[in-house]
């Protein structure tokens, strides 16, 4: 059983950022009491796997390089037989969404504590939310459990990341903060987080695209996603997000990317029914339309707006919003089978948001 979420497991989440961060990773394993680390990171990563190895030295335990997108279950099994082989007695996660996400599945089945360096904007390392996949479903839990010990925000490290990753990644985390505009159970705390986070990303967003090497800009769009990733972890999300948790599971989507096409069209949609919730949106990005100023926003950073551009045929949308409308998200906005399918199909074709 999960166990509940209280106040004391997020403050115990030691965060710290700055520039080289990631070379002082044996100073925090030992401070955790721990003596081998197992590095997690995915294929293409692997060689920064391999320097955070460096950097522990004796602390080292090996590297796990498998992981991939949707944290799928047998990856995570198969990373259970190798982190037994190791006899490391904590991880550290070096990546975005992917490798985070098998960090996470790891300390929940082996209560390990877990370091985490992101490399990408998504926030889910500030989350006590684990979401995996097996036969093409993905489900979510919510254990704190899966929350990391430890989170080292370096911006150095994502100085290289590609531009079009910056602004898929941070568009993923704008979505956290967006929905948890009219989350249920937000709160003052929750919402001023979400509004910081939108404020952080929408300046820093567009200089870093500008100019990829600015780590002033990097380590503001850093901050902007540890808040919205913070706030992911503390009220509950709606429509987005059972579309994108849908759309990837279902058709093995690429994660950020699908948040940035989605996002415009989802926040159009439920700001017929919270339109003074979303007002944050449009004070940050201008307009009159949350949506649409996502919308706009994205495509002037250059972001995918078509989910025929990931390979989504339009005969896939009827599946699509026949599993979307299963077991729904608490949403401002009600929830029909017809206005998801013209949702999905707006989102499929590119267009400007139709809500």
């Amino acid at each position: 059983m999960a166990q509940a979420l209280r106040q004391e497991d997020f403050d115990s989440v030691r965060v710290r950022d700055g520039a080289g961060l990631r070379f002082e990773v044996a100073g925090e394993v030992a401070r955790l009491g721990c003596t081998k680390a197992l590095v997690l990171s995915t294929p293409q990563q692997c060689d920064l796997a391999l320097e955070i190895c460096e950097a522990l030295g004796d602390a080292a335990a090996g590297v796990y390089s498998k992981a991939a997108m949707h944290t799928p279950v047998d990856v995570t099994e198969d990373a259970l037989s190798h982190l037994s082989l190791s006899g490391a007695d904590c991880l550290v996660a070096v990546g975005g969404g992917s490798t985070v996400g098998l960090g996470k599945a790891l300390a929940y089945r082996t209560g390990l504590p877990q370091i985490t360096i992101p490399t990408t904007y998504a926030g889910s390392e500030a989350t006590p939310i684990l979401g995996q996949t097996e036969n093409g479903v993905k489900t979510t839990l919510t254990d704190a459990k899966v929350l990391p010990s430890v989170i080292l925000y370096d911006p150095e490290l994502v100085a290289t990341l590609p531009v079009g990753m910056t602004v898929t990644s941070g568009l993923n985390a704008m979505a956290h903060a967006a929905e948890a505009l009219y989350a249920e159970n937000r709160t003052p705390e929750t919402t001023n987080l979400a509004i910081q986070g939108l404020k952080d990303l929408a300046q820093g967003m567009p200089k870093v695209v500008q100019a990829p090497g600015d780590l002033e800009a990097r380590a503001l769009t850093q901050h902007g996603a540890w808040a919205c990733g913070t706030v992911l972890g503390r009220v509950g999300m709606a429509l987005h997000h059972k579309l994108c948790h849908t759309l990837g599971g279902t058709f093995d989507l690429p994660h950020a990317d699908t948040h940035a096409i989605i996002l415009p069209h989802a926040i159009a949609y439920n700001a017929r029914a919270a339109a003074d919730e979303l007002a944050p949106i449009t004070e940050v990005l201008g307009g009159n339309n949350a949506g649409r100023a996502l919308y706009d926003f994205g495509k002037s950073l250059g972001a995918p707006l078509a989910l025929k551009s990931l390979g989504v045929t339009e005969a896939d949308l009827d599946h699509a919003a026949d599993l979307a409308v299963q077991k729904p998200y608490p949403n401002p906005q009600p929830v029909t089978r017809e206005d998801i399918r013209a949702l999905l199909q707006s989102a499929w074709a590119g267009d400007v948001p139709a809500f």
